[in-house]
């Protein structure tokens, strides 16, 4: 019998990160596995669970959890249909566990932390496609990533950046 792993997807609802969930859904996951969504929020925001958890990242949170209103409210994410429907089939098709895990303050550090924090085989995150300007004086979260995770990492690019495919 296979291993069973742990799959982190950075999310954040954004275009990119649902693609990266549909491709680690379609091309990665397999039945038994811990898919873990990692949202990060910025340090800025002020919620009600962030005093809690601003440390140490908020308790894996349960599919179940996370589908409801009051979820949503504490930590200040929008719960995404089109999101939902994806970790649904999942859970029903290929019985994968869905978790989510809220961290507070730069996606570049604190993905990078979850991959330890949460002992992740491997690691899923879209691509913003910010232009070459941007992207110098930004920086990109996932080279950043892809650079800096001590777990092999794949960087998905949404349909809407047009077909640039790099081999």
């Amino acid at each position: 019998m296979a291993k069973t792993r742990t799959v982190g997807i950075g999310m954040d609802n954004s275009p990119n990160s649902k693609a990266a969930l549909r491709w680690a859904a379609d091309n990665l996951t397999d039945s038994g596995d811990r898919i873990i969504l990692v949202h990060v929020q910025p340090p800025k925001a002020d919620h009600t669970r962030k005093e809690l958890f601003e440390d140490t990242g908020s308790p894996l949170v349960p599919l179940e959890e996370f589908r409801e209103r009051n979820f949503s409210k504490q930590y200040g994410l929008t719960c995404d249909p089109e999101v939902l429907n994806v970790l649904d089939t999942l859970s029903r098709t290929k019985g994968a566990e869905v978790v989510a895990k809220v961290y507070w303050g730069d996606p570049r550090d604190k993905l990078c932390g979850a991959v330890e924090d949460l002992k992740l085989d491997t690691l899923v995150v879209g691509s913003r496609g910010l232009g070459s300007i941007k992207r110098v004086l930004l920086g990109s979260v996932s080279k950043h990533v892809v650079t800096n995770a001590s777990c092999p990492v794949t960087v998905v690019k949404s349909a809407a950046q047009g077909s640039k495919h790099h081999n």
